[in-house]
């Protein structure tokens, strides 16, 4: 009795990656949004940086460092820890809460620009507008990002965005930064290459 021959098995795909943005292309997009800040604030006065762990965080004292040095402005810049205000506390595993520490002075009468390093469906900004009324009342709200890549399922945008990086929902956006991963670098993550 004769067997069919066994079929070929392909190799396996993997995902495709591209960097988007390298160390010194992280540096220019910070740089910008420095600029911005400064321009639309009128020279960052009454103005503090909140950073959205993990990542927004040294993004928020990397912008407070770059405003410094633009023009020898010293911004207040504080962390604020959401997790407690996710809603998808349930549904995933999540992170050790972290602490919120707020700058001397606090944020009330103040406007508060909230960093973070992605913005996708808007559902980490949320919690964090909900987690900043826990700690104070700011006169207005802003928000930073390094990458926006779309997809919103909440009516949030950002006031200040390094780089638009139009995706799919098959896609992810993976950004590391020096403080908390060795390396400056922005990559897309998706489909498959044979």
């Amino acid at each position: 009795m004769a067997y069919p021959p066994a079929a070929r098995s392909s190799p396996p795909r993997q995902p495709s990656v591209k960097v988007i943005l390298d160390s010194a292309d992280v540096q220019r997009v910070v740089d910008r949004i420095s600029h911005q800040i400064l321009e639309k604030t009128q020279g960052a006065a009454d103005t503090v940086l909140l950073g959205i762990p993990t990542r927004g965080a040294p993004l928020a004292r990397r912008l407070a460092a770059r405003i410094s040095t633009f023009e020898a402005v010293d911004i207040p810049v504080g962390v604020l820890d959401i997790t407690l205000y996710r809603d998808d506390l349930r549904r995933h595993a999540t992170r050790a809460v972290g602490p919120t520490q707020v700058p001397t002075g606090g944020i009330d009468g103040k406007r508060v620009i909230l960093v973070d390093d992605v913005l996708f469906s808007g559902r980490t900004v949320r919690a964090a507008l909900d987690a900043l009324n826990d700690v104070g009342r700011p006169a207005s709200v802003q928000l930073a990002v390094l990458v926006d890549r779309g997809h919103r399922e909440l009516p949030i945008r950002a006031d200040y965005v390094g780089k638009n990086i139009p995706t799919s929902l098959a896609e992810s956006v993976k950004v590391t930064l020096a403080e908390t991963d060795g390396v400056d670098e922005v990559k897309l993550y998706g489909g498959a290459t044979a």
